[in-house]
């Protein structure tokens, strides 16, 4: 027979870490979530898990067999389904009294505005997509919007060398160099935090095959151009994923800001 709980035992443990007063706060605080893929959707399943109190996730795409490999909400029975729709079932069943808002949106200039309203107290971008990424980037920035970013995680086999620091100082990434790139054209400072890791890469990008995945399947989903498909193990994008959620909780949950 099921024993009654409440939301206090569920929480019990993050209150042992965070104090009373971390976790009420954390039961405050309004977080958005770009991107639900390999990394994002592991920092949406720690947040939930923790006891944030308002979530915004977004996300256009759907499941492939190909997410399988490293993404938390795909599994062959969920291919063909909106990644949104999937977050939200997933996330209520963890946490009932969150409140939870899905945006089944491709994350562009004309949609940021929608994405970013209201005020967040901190923005995820795990976006895995360049024009979108620098995008997003660029209005949290403008903005001077609390947030962290992810960087690559494709292609590395190493988890002691992701680390967190600023987009300013990240070596051995190819994605953050240029962002960073496309960000100084627009005359902007490149000092978001990131996860990013520092193992070299370079000779790796070589085996990058043309993916499928983006070539446009389902007219209305065929946003941007063709990418490379790469490969990546979902260790690793886990842990980013799981990093970016950790940075948010010590953020919001200790020092409130």
């Amino acid at each position: 027979m099921q024993s009654d709980l409440s939301s206090a035992d569920q929480f019990q443990r993050v209150e042992q870490i965070l104090g009373s007063e971390g976790l009420g706060r954390l039961r405050e605080s309004f977080a958005v979530i770009v991107g639900l893929g390999a990394v994002g959707g592991f920092a949406a399943e720690a947040l939930a898990r923790s006891g944030i109190g308002r979530l915004r996730l977004v996300d256009y795409d759907w499941i492939r067999p190909s997410n399988i490999n490293r993404q938390i909400l795909a599994t062959w029975e969920t291919i063909g389904r909106k990644k949104c729709d999937l977050a939200r079932e997933r996330i209520r069943s963890i946490s009932p009294d969150c409140r939870l808002e899905t945006l089944d949106l491709f994350a562009h200039v004309e949609t940021l505005n929608e994405i970013l309203e209201g005020e967040p107290d901190i923005v995820i971008d795990a976006i895995d997509s360049l024009n979108p990424k620098t995008e997003l980037i660029a209005a949290l920035i403008r903005r001077k919007q609390a947030a962290i970013s992810s960087m690559g995680a494709a292609l590395r086999t190493d988890p002691t060398k992701i680390r967190i620091g600023p987009l300013s100082e990240i070596t051995h990434c190819p994605l953050a160099a240029t962002v960073r790139k496309r960000l100084r054209r627009r005359g902007l400072e490149p000092d978001i935090p990131c996860v990013y890791s520092n193992e070299e890469t370079r000779l790796l990008y070589r085996q990058a095959i043309r993916s499928p995945e983006c070539s446009g399947e389902i007219p209305e989903f065929s946003r941007g151009r063709e990418r490379s498909s790469l490969g990546s193990l979902p260790t690793i994008t886990g842990i980013f994923g799981l990093t970016l959620a950790h940075w948010v909780l010590m953020r919001l949950g200790r020092n409130g800001s």
